[in-house]
């Protein structure tokens, strides 16, 4: 099992923030993730980014903390971006329907170069 982290970043001059996740995402993952989150300045939850880069394990309870944060998202009309996702968390990300609701960029460096 692989320890969860979180990490909160912010790239582009400091004005898009990146929450970097990396480990596996479980109910034991949302308080953290929802904090990460929340402690984004209001005027800068606009556009937010997930990196998933290094993610190894998601489960439904951890889907269901990202459908979670992009709902809270849209109702502050701002929006969610998921980042570097592996070909199979894309595909799950598919299957339940996430990929309607967010921009999904190949890698978070490809997430940082569009406007």
């Amino acid at each position: 099992m692989e320890e969860f982290k979180i990490r909160l970043g912010f790239e582009n001059g400091g004005n898009l923030p990146v929450i970097h996740i990396s480990g596996e995402i479980t109910s034991e993952a949302e308080e953290e993730i929802v904090e990460s989150y929340e402690s984004i300045p209001a005027d800068k939850r606009l556009r937010v980014i997930l990196n998933f880069s290094e993610t190894s394990y998601i489960n439904s309870a951890g889907i269901a903390t990202l459908i979670s944060l992009i709902t809270k998202s849209s109702e502050n009309q701002g929006k969610i971006e998921f980042a570097g996702l592996n070909t199979h968390f894309r595909k799950v990300m598919d299957i339940v329907g996430l990929t309607d609701f967010v921009l999904i960029h190949d890698s978070l460096n490809s997430a940082l170069t569009q406007v």
